[in-house]
């Protein structure tokens, strides 16, 4: 460095020297070599606003302590440009005159030697004074930098305080390195707002995103946040709600904050609220709020998750599959008795009034519910079943209304839901009616009458709106005539009925239905459909089939399985090409004889039936059995 070697100077200031003449920075620059223009220092201020905004209050405490000295501060970014400055006038209008304004960078390379460039190179306080600047323009100078760094440690800045070199003192760098101190503190604590801000507004965002409604609450039931949900859920405004007690909202606050505080788990429990509007149910979980690891105590306060009883049983009901399935294009069959029942059920499908199917075991009456089921406005809703024949007596009255939490002994916590309040909203498909108790019968028509719902060993009324559609396999008539079905239930239930055909009733609908189901099992068990000839296809149609149409399924599984054709109850075997499947005859009268044995079976001895499917009148048909003829009766 020659002559420019400050001897027995400070070793941050010959670094600096080194580092200016390898840059090549000249001694007799008077200004920096880099000024932003206007366009691009608005650019940069509004880059680094937070930094001109965190360092400004200090700046101006600063300039306030040394006001009239002499003295000038600046701020710069990480790069040395200079964001602010703000001093005396006189002492300004100099520092002006070397272009020392916001823009002008201050780092070595643009010129040379400085508090602000040096102190950002170096990563460290440092004060430079007259002939250690490292151009000849600043010797009139001292000055007192120190670089700011962020939340993370990094470098963002720079504090300078500047004077004239007669007013070199020490101190004045304390001044500078305490004032930066305090910037970083406060840089500090703004990223730490700011990372809580950020938290506070993701979960606000996730709470909000959550379809229930939440509620957090002190001990003394003050309401202290609600989520977007809540307000709408019960009906008021957000304000309102936030000056609220939760003792108001919730009759049960009070067990519920004692059950808390013992340690109790409360988790999906149906619960009564008192909206500004209306009383509610809903279904709640509570999550306590607990102090720090290890602390003890009980919960500082409660988080209260309220979510719609409706939806949250549609779901349930999505999972647990108590959806209707089948639509009336899945009903097999073209016969008139047939059609007049889907035409009528289509008719009554979006009407509100119970529907009762009727019709023997097997016909398809579960098919019918859900078709009309899903044809109504209701399919979206759940579809819940009850089998009132198989549900013991004991069982039936908790599992179609409910029950209330320690009704009795082994009673879930937070009570339990009936086949009524599951199937709010959608239909609720009683099947075998006939075989409920008497005693039910007559909660079940107060329900259907008042349209509300009261578990075993509650009090409360919950209203609930479920359509209705019975089925039995029973004269109902005749057992109100026996006493063992309410007569006032029957006519209630009655109110649009639905006979369903047997299938021995519809005999040209068999061939239809062999054919669909043939293909139906097979594709489902992967396996060849068996052959039928006509011969077996006559007996298919002529058997009685007194297990309807679930008969005539289960036996085309049997033959899909055991690839052969089975015997059947009500006509004789054919098995197609076997000697086995045929009836050995000994002469045509004994022929007739079996063929006429044959079609009795098939119509359950029924002789008018018998007679048109053999094409004969009762008269001839009766003299063909007459006991002279006996054999066709063995």
């Amino acid at each position: 460095m020659g002559e420019r070697r400050i001897e027995g100077g400070k070793d941050y200031v010959e670094r600096s020297f080194r580092r200016c003449e390898a840059l090549g920075v000249e001694p007799d620059r008077v200004y920096s070599k880099r000024i932003l223009g206007e366009a691009e220092l608005r650019e940069r201020l509004a880059a680094k606003r937070d930094l001109v905004a965190a360092a400004e209050p200090f700046i101006a405490a600063l300039y306030d302590f040394v006001r009239g000295s002499g003295f000038f501060s600046m701020l710069t970014d990480e790069e040395g440009c200079i964001l602010s400055v703000m001093g005396d006038a006189s002492i300004l209008e100099r520092a002006f005159a070397l272009r020392m304004v916001p823009g002008a960078f201050m780092d070595e390379a643009s010129i040379g030697t400085n508090a602000m460039g040096t102190a950002l190179a170096e990563g460290r306080p440092v004060q430079v004074s007259g002939k250690e600047h490292y151009i000849e323009a600043y010797h009139r100078w001292t000055c007192s930098g120190a670089p700011i760094r962020d939340a993370e440690g990094r470098l963002i800045g720079a504090l300078d305080l500047t004077g004239d070199i007669a007013d070199v003192h020490q101190h004045t760098l304390g001044m500078v390195v305490a004032a930066v101190q305090a910037i970083e503190k406060i840089l500090v604590l703004d990223a730490r707002n700011r990372a809580l801000d950020e938290s506070r507004r993701f979960v606000e965002a996730l709470l909000d995103s959550i379809t229930a409604g939440i509620v957090s609450a002190d001990l003394e039931g003050r309401i202290l946040t609600v989520n977007k949900q809540a307000p709408e859920l019960f009906g008021c405004g957000r304000e309102e709600l936030l000056g609220s007690r939760m003792g108001r909202l919730l009759p049960r606050w009070e067990d519920i904050r004692s059950a808390c505080l013992t340690g109790s788990e409360l988790q999906n429990e149906d619960v009564l609220v008192e909206s500004r509007t209306n009383r509610l149910y809903l279904n709640l979980a509570v999550y306590p709020i607990l102090g720090p690891a290890g602390a003890g105590g009980p919960p500082s306060a409660l988080i209260l998750v309220f979510k719609d009883v409706k939806k949250v049983r549609r779901h349930a009901n999505e999972i647990l599959g108590r959806r209707a399935v089948y639509t009336f294009d899945k009903i097999v069959g073209g016969s008139r008795g047939l059609r007049e029942a889907v035409e009528f059920a289509k008719k009554v499908a979006d009407s509100r009034s119970t529907i009762l199917i009727t019709g023997e075991s097997g016909t398809g009456k579960e098919l019918f519910a859900q078709a009309i089921q899903n044809a109504s406005s209701r399919r979206d809703e759940s579809f819940v079943v009850l089998n009132c024949g198989a549900i013991p007596r004991t069982l039936i009255e908790s599992e179609l209304f409910g029950y209330a939490e320690g009704a009795f002994t082994g009673a879930k916590r937070g009570g339990h839901p009936g086949k009524f309040e599951i199937a709010d909203g959608g239909t609720l498909f009683l099947d075998e009616i006939g075989e409920m108790p008497l005693e039910m019968q007559t909660r079940l028509l107060r329900v259907i009458e008042e349209g509300t719902v009261m578990r075993v060993g509650d009090s409360r009324e919950i209203p609930v709106d479920v359509r209705i559609i019975a089925a039995t396999n029973k004269d109902l008539a005749a057992e109100v005539e026996r006493g063992n079905f309410r007569m006032d239930l029957y006519y209630r239930l009655n109110v649009l009925p639905i006979r369903i055909p047997a299938l021995r009733e519809r005999p040209e609908d068999i061939p239809l239905l062999v054919a669909y189901y043939m293909e139906k099992i097979s594709r489902k068990l992967n396996k060849r459909p068996v052959e039928i000839g006509p011969e077996y296809l006559n007996d298919l149609v002529a058997n009685p089939w007194p297990g309807n149409i679930r008969e005539l399924e289960n036996l085309i599984e049997l033959m899909i399985n055991s690839e052969r054709l089975p015997p059947l109850t009500g006509a004789s075997p054919k098995d197609e090409g076997s000697a086995e499947g045929r009836v050995p005859v000994t002469s045509l009268e004994e022929a007739e004889a079996e063929h006429i044995r044959r079609v009795l079976a098939d119509c359950g001895n029924n002789v008018s039936l018998a007679a048109r499917r053999l094409g004969i009148g009762r008269t001839t048909l009766y003299r063909k059995i007459a006991p002279n003829r006996s054999s066709v009766l063995v």
